[in-house]
């Protein structure tokens, strides 16, 4: 009996090849969003259904790392592969900073556009906001968005600090170069990334592409549109949030009305953990200890999730510890380029853990950095603290609707932490295993002599230099302290 004509298309489906193309990519970076602020890791009073769809579709990874612990920091690593210390960026860059992101640094973004990649940066840069430093300058075909974090702004509702006023220039909006807005209504900002990110890829369809989006929330100051404040439990942070896991739903849906949803790759992930003094403006690093500006796992484990129909098996969890620093050459190994060989990078391309043909960390220890300090190390399970203070809540009084809170001083001396047994940090084993202490300590010494460590003033052998400028933009334009 011969096939019917149906069953012979049905089956030539079954059967086609993958796409075998360079893929896109669409990375989308949260600010300040703790490890529990979403769904599939227990968010509770909101729900995230588009990110928890990333997850179910995708591989989702339980010991997703950021980089840093704070915004700027973070972002640089991202961008170059490398710790942030490396690139001369270990501090939060403030709208005056002579300093920013070498234009000598290779970022993602040249990378891709070299590959022959159209690429657009939507949302907080925060890597230097005179122009030498904007993503126009770092190998982004275009962006659009705030230089910097929400708050740096001299707007009483935006940054109830008191003396702001006195230091910080208008909140400027910017597309490429040039300032478009001051102050833009801070409640449309989802809404207007999400529809410059939407219009990006219709533009680009038909080539390959590098979508950045990094989201202004949920840092603060918390700004929901009409249509999502009031809608969640939580209250206006799960109201934030809510209205991002809409604005993810509609660069799903995009993709996948314009058919190139099996060959994009998305990531989500955050920049770093909860702004905790902030109280109930501020989200959950889920069972971790501390949050954001700490070296504890609250500051850098955050949420990382990959999702390529017909190329990343669906459901998937691994407990691999990978990193922001990850992305550049994952993403640069699948578009077929190369990473620069000219300097060192610390990242690694961990495709294999996504492609479901590894599950182990390529990482033989990773290095956490808070201010240019190296304030800890990981390795395998085992992660140990050198002694160092950090901001915490224990004894001082979390902040509530926007106001900052009252932050104590916590300090912890040299400190073994089983992470398999102990996630959350709580019992210090140091002496049951002095061999693992110095195995570790010896690991931080190389990482001191390396990469650099402003807690013993030691400078790395293979750190580079940060871009410098003569004069701050916002100087330039006019914008001067009052």
């Amino acid at each position: 009996m011969s096939r019917s004509l149906p069953l012979l298309l049905l089956l030539a489906a079954c059967s086609a090849p993958e796409y075998a193309g360079p893929p896109n990519f669409v990375l989308i970076l949260a600010d300040d969003l703790g490890w529990g602020d979403i769904g599939v890791h227990g968010a509770a009073g909101f729900a995230t259904p588009n990110i928890d769809r990333l997850a179910s579709e995708g591989m989702r990874f339980t010991s997703f790392y950021a980089p840093n612990a704070a915004c700027s920091p973070t972002r640089a690593a991202i961008m170059t592969g490398s710790y942030a210390p490396r690139v001369g960026i270990p501090h939060v860059l403030s709208p005056r900073s002579k300093r920013g992101l070498s234009p000598d640094e290779v970022t993602i973004a040249e990378l891709l556009r070299g590959q022959g990649y159209a690429t657009i940066a939507v949302g907080k840069w925060h890597l230097g906001d005179h122009p030498d430093f904007l993503p126009t300058a770092q190998g982004f075909d275009s962006y659009f968005g705030l230089p910097y974090s929400n708050d740096m702004s001299p707007v009483p509702a935006n940054n109830p600090r008191k003396g702001a006023n006195l230091w910080y220039p208008p909140l400027p909006l910017i597309r490429d170069t040039t300032v478009v807005e001051r102050e833009p209504d801070q409640t449309q900002l989802t809404r207007r990334y999400t529809e410059e990110i939407v219009g990006f890829l219709e533009r680009n369809a038909e080539r390959p592409f590098f979508a950045y989006l990094a989201y202004s929330l949920p840092h603060v100051p918390l700004w929901a549109s009409e249509a999502f404040r009031g809608s969640t439990e939580r209250g206006l942070y799960g109201d934030v949030v809510s209205e991002i896991d809409w604005s993810v739903g509609e660069i799903l849906a995009a993709l996948e009305r314009l058919g190139i949803d099996d060959r994009t790759l998305v990531v989500f992930t955050s920049d770093n953990g909860p702004w905790l003094v902030f109280g109930n403006h501020a989200g959950s690093a889920g069972p971790y200890r501390e949050g954001k500006a700490t070296t504890f796992e609250g500051g850098h484990r955050v949420p990382g999730i990959f999702r390529w129909p017909g190329r990343i098996r669906a459901g998937r969890t691994s407990d691999a510890l990978v990193t922001g620093m990850d992305l550049l050459p994952t993403f640069t190994r699948l578009a077929g380029g190369a990473v620069p060989s000219d300097r060192v990078l610390d990242g690694h391309d961990i495709w294999p853990l996504v492609a479901g043909d590894a599950d182990v960390s390529p990482y033989e220890e990773f290095f956490y950095y808070r201010g240019g300090q190296l304030q800890a190390v990981r390795s395998g399970n085992w992660k140990l603290h050198v002694p160092h203070t950090y901001p915490t809540l224990v004894g001082g009084e979390a902040g509530r609707d926007g106001f900052l809170g009252r932050e104590a001083e916590g300090s912890i001396g040299l400190a073994l932490f089983d992470l398999a047994a102990d996630p959350a940090e709580t019992t210090d084993v140091s002496a049951e295993y002095p061999d693992v202490v110095a195995r570790l300590l010896a690991r931080v010494a190389w990482a001191r002599g390396d990469i650099g460590d402003a807690l013993t003033e030691a400078v790395g052998v293979n750190a580079r230099p940060p871009g410098m400028v003569e004069e701050p933009w916002a100087v330039q334009m006019g914008d001067r302290p009052r």
